[in-house]
């Protein structure tokens, strides 16, 4: 309605109305995005192997984090070693042996406090190892395997068990700042990975003969239970544990740098005692690194990488087990490789250390950090 050729107050409020009401019926930044239909797997049938696709599915973020930057260091570690364990123990990380360019095996224990971005050193391992696992439970921390001796390295270690590989389990108690001996594996074996169940240690592969092992280990009851073979055979690979399952990635399948890498995906289930193979990862890639974080299964960095001088990989991936689908994310800032185990603390995963070149005389003392684009 016009009054003497001009809108009057109540034409105004309803073009007002009607303009309010179009924009509230549009969602902010276009159309709503359509989730991304999973993969279809068949049931399982326990100690069999269902198909696994013939290439890696890759997915868009299913749920992106907050914006901001994904990427950052903290305080540098105190000393360069590479092939070291990695263990988050009551809010702190713990880096455990490994060996530095002279390939003379340590026995260190270094301690990050993430309240105070600082390191020090704790109480040093009974014997120097390199290529160990670790894991926490229940308020102790628990180192597995490994090996005694580096590439013309002298160490002065206990004699190794078969080729330098070592079954010994130590159990450290940081009420007490003490190591103690427990229950040894099955088998001796190095260049593993673990993962922690109901309170149960899993530690799965290791260097030729040991690439099928498994076993789990029992703090409560100090005893190890030999279980259903990796099915495939490798090391240097990436484990981590996500609703109940074990989930194992990438490796290697000979003992050295140079051997053919797998980006085979299978997943341990507990419950059926029974293996599973889902989708690969987008590349093969061994000397990687995993953790759990956000529903989603990380995978980072590694060695092999024939395309770029230092031998080392880039890619940090992500593993949605709902839909069976990898994403490729933003890579690090500093490509390593030789580190086994991470911590995800203050929503931010914590990558200490770490390889920067082919092979094992290249440890660094860098500390990446790296808050998960994704949750799965």
């Amino acid at each position: 309605m016009k009054r003497n050729g001009q809108p009057t107050f109540g034409s105004i409020l309803v073009s007002l109305t009607a303009f309010l009401a179009g924009a509230c019926s549009s969602a902010p930044g276009g159309p709503p995005a359509q989730p991304t239909p999973a993969i279809a797997q068949a049931a399982p049938t326990v100690g069999t192997m269902p198909a696994v696709p013939a290439t890696p599915t890759v997915g868009a973020p299913p749920s992106p984090t907050p914006s901001g930057p994904v990427w950052a260091t903290r305080a540098p570690l105190l000393v360069a070693n590479s092939e070291i364990a990695v263990a988050e123990l009551n809010g702190k990380i713990y880096v455990i042996g490994g060996y530095p360019s002279s390939r003379v095996v340590a026995n260190t224990v270094q301690v990050y406090d993430a309240a105070r971005d600082a390191w020090q050193l704790s109480t040093p391992l009974p014997m120097a190892l390199h290529h160990t696992m670790a894991a926490a439970v229940n308020g102790k921390l628990y180192v597995i395997g490994g090996e005694t001796a580096g590439s013309g390295a002298t160490t002065g270690a206990i004699p190794p068990t078969g080729a330098g590989f070592v079954d010994r389990v130590f159990e450290f108690d940081p009420a007490t700042g003490e190591w103690a001996s427990r229950a040894s594996m099955p088998t001796a074996r190095s260049g593993g990975a673990a993962a922690v169940v109901d309170g149960k240690i899993y530690v799965a592969g290791g260097r030729p003969p040991r690439g099928a092992d498994f076993a789990v280990y029992d703090p409560a009851a100090d005893r190890w239970t030999p279980l259903p073979n990796l099915p495939t055979q490798r090391n240097h690979l990436a484990a981590a544990a996500l609703d109940g399952k074990i989930y194992v990635a990438g490796g290697r399948f000979g003992g050295g740098v140079g051997s053919e890498m797998t980006a085979t995906l299978e997943v341990f289930d507990p419950r059926t005692n029974s293996w599973e193979r889902k989708a690969p990862m987008p590349k093969p890639r061994a000397g990687i690194n995993g953790i759990a974080a956000r529903g989603c299964f990380y995978v980072f960095g590694g060695e092999g990488n024939d395309a770029v001088p230092s031998g080392v990989f880039a890619e940090m991936e992500a593993y949605d087990p709902k839909t069976d689908r990898w994403t490729a994310l933003t890579p690090l800032p500093t490509p390593v490789h030789g580190v086994t185990g991470a911590a995800f603390l203050n929503g931010w995963i914590h990558l200490p250390g770490g390889g920067t070149q082919r092979g094992g005389s290249s440890g660094s003392t860098i500390h990446q950090v790296y808050r998960p684009e994704i949750a799965c």
